[in-house]
């Protein structure tokens, strides 16, 4: 069945609104959209008076009548199997643990339908865990730029207890990142909540509950140069972008990052989940897996005169 569109909503303006730019009259009238939806939704043409589009920034008359079309939502796209070659770092019967390559999505989004990870999956195994899922095998997700360790499940009873086992907080991860600047403390923990950004949608922030959801990264600098550091980060929760969130927060943001600090020559932020720690579900065996360094994380390095095997 095709998705349809909401019905319209409308907006009066009255005398006290005189004045007001229309996107600013939008946001006090319709509080559950943010800004940044509104300017959207005037920029993509769905909201007009009297049948015509306006901009952001004209002026409200009393009298006015907005209309605001919101489009229907996208169908979520669906994965299909693709011979995408994979970094293996384990597999038996139960799970897998990929070292993902910065720059691959996970899963298939409204603008990432081919070369995704799971797409990888797909072809790679006969059973994933809610194959006939959006996510199939996914017990948890990396961001796009960021590389390394992702553990995947090869059925739906495993899948049920890493995710029980991510929830107890009893998969211990840690992460390198190379950061602009050197914390002042050596080893420390970031306690602050995120959530999502009140404007800019993309971004996460710092927010107070109930915006905001509890987050704890515990961080250890194991390398400086003059510039940067090299930081092995803990998180105890799966909050998106935490740890980029965090190091922000703490004034030394991720090298490489355009949401939290800012691009440079390294094309990615540099962030790499190096090592991940849990019991196998089915064997018990305490598992210990390390994702190999990537090749432009060990460059950035050795410009600062480091060689990451000394860590």
């Amino acid at each position: 069945m095709p998705l349809k569109n909401k019905a319209p909503l409308t907006v009066l303006a009255t005398a006290s609104d005189r004045g007001k730019r229309v996107d600013l009259f939008l946001v006090e009238q319709l509080p559950h959209y943010s800004r940044s939806k509104i300017q959207n939704l005037i920029k993509e043409e769905h909201v007009t008076l009297a049948g015509k589009p306006l901009r952001a920034k004209d002026e409200v008359q009393p009298g006015d009548v907005f209309e605001i079309q919101e489009p229907a939502p996208k169908p979520l796209a669906k994965a299909f199997p693709e011979d995408i070659p994979l970094d293996i770092l384990f597999e038996d019967e139960d799970l897998l643990v990929i070292n993902k390559p910065a720059g691959m999505v996970v899963h298939a989004g409204a603008d990432h339908e081919e070369g995704t990870l799971v797409n990888a999956l797909l072809h790679h195994s006969a059973t994933l865990a809610a194959k006939d899922s959006f996510r199939p095998g996914l017990v948890h997700r990396l961001d796009k730029e960021t590389s390394g360790c992702l553990l995947v499940a090869k059925n739906d009873d495993i899948h049920a207890t890493l995710s029980q086992l991510f929830s107890e907080r009893k998969i211990n991860k840690t992460y390198l990142a190379i950061t602009t600047g050197i914390p002042r403390q050596k080893k420390g923990t970031i306690a602050l909540p995120i959530g999502r950004h009140p404007v800019q949608r993309l971004k996460m922030t710092v927010r107070r509950p109930p915006s905001g959801r509890d987050a704890t990264t515990d961080y250890e600098v194991l390398a400086t140069t003059s510039t940067h550091a090299l930081i092995a980060c803990s998180p105890h929760t799966g909050r998106m972008h935490q740890i980029r969130v965090h190091l922000q927060q703490l004034g030394h943001p991720i090298v490489g990052d355009p949401l939290y600090g800012k691009r440079d020559q390294w094309q990615r932020h540099l962030l790499h989940a190096w090592k991940l720690e849990f019991t196998h579900p089915r064997t018990g065996k305490k598992m210990k897996i390390e994702a190999p360094v990537p090749k432009d994380f060990k460059a950035r390095l050795e410009t600062g005169g480091w060689r990451f095997e000394e860590f």
